[in-house]
């Protein structure tokens, strides 16, 4: 065989090899889903065995959280996350008993935003390890009704806060400044300080968080607003505790 002719057979055969490997590589890592049983999940809790990963569910997405194995491990600060789906506890700070689990019922629309915000942390920084089948995904690891409205009810605490942040914008913040001699005091350069309600917190969270906002002589009598103690009305300088 001429030399240009054993040339052109290695050539092909070179391309041959190559169509075939592009044909046949494995998938790329996040194409590859798991569907995962509640009882499989626990067993991945860095407990049983150091060599295996170590899992969490967020919203029925599984997550590998190996490499943070000082805090996820056993007697790590979020150990308690570890081989289950305990979306719930993300908000609540509840890390025990009925406190560890992914139902949302009940929840507002903000702390329901906040589970979806965690889901997305760990999509960021972690591996993607599948889907727990159960309360968000089913069998065939389609989302669930009730996935979809958690999804929903997130959109609309992310629209609530947006809100939120714009009423908050339209009231100037006070200045505050701590001394050992003095201790704490807020004051206004335009306006005077009072308290007030953050828009919207009872709706969205049931919880009641004030401010400090500085107001215009003419709208310190409308509702809601409340004097520190031992202030004067017209001060714009009030000592806080």
């Amino acid at each position: 065989m001429s030399r240009s002719l054993l040339f052109l057979s290695l050539a092909f055969s070179i391309t041959l090899f190559g169509f075939f490997l592009c044909q046949y590589s494995p998938p790329p890592q996040h194409q590859i889903l798991k569907l995962w049983r509640i009882q499989d999940l626990a067993l991945y809790n860095g407990t049983y065995d150091d060599e295996s990963p170590i899992l969490l569910g967020v919203l029925g997405s599984v997550f590998d959280v190996t490499n943070g194995r000082s805090r996820y491990g056993p007697g790590g600060n979020y150990h308690h996350f570890v081989g289950r789906d305990a979306s719930r506890a993300f908000t609540s700070g509840n890390f025990t008993g009925d406190g560890l689990t992914d139902s949302l019922h009940g929840l507002s629309s903000l702390e329901v935003k906040s589970v979806v915000d965690w889901r997305d942390y760990y999509s960021r920084r972690y591996m993607y390890a599948g889907k727990v089948v159960g309360r968000y995904y089913d069998s065939h690891g389609n989302p669930t009704t009730y996935l979809k409205g958690v999804e929903a009810k997130a959109a609309i605490g992310a629209q609530l806060l947006e809100k939120q942040r714009k009423e908050e914008a339209k009231l100037p913040d006070c200045n505050s400044r701590w001394s050992q001699q003095e201790g704490a005091e807020v004051w206004c350069e335009t306006g005077y300080p009072r308290l007030v309600q953050k828009p919207l917190e009872i709706a969205l969270t049931g919880k009641m968080r004030r401010r400090c906002a500085c107001f215009k002589e003419e709208e310190l009598a409308q509702p809601g607003l409340e004097l520190y103690q031992d202030c004067d009305y017209l001060s714009k300088v009030c000592r806080v505790g």
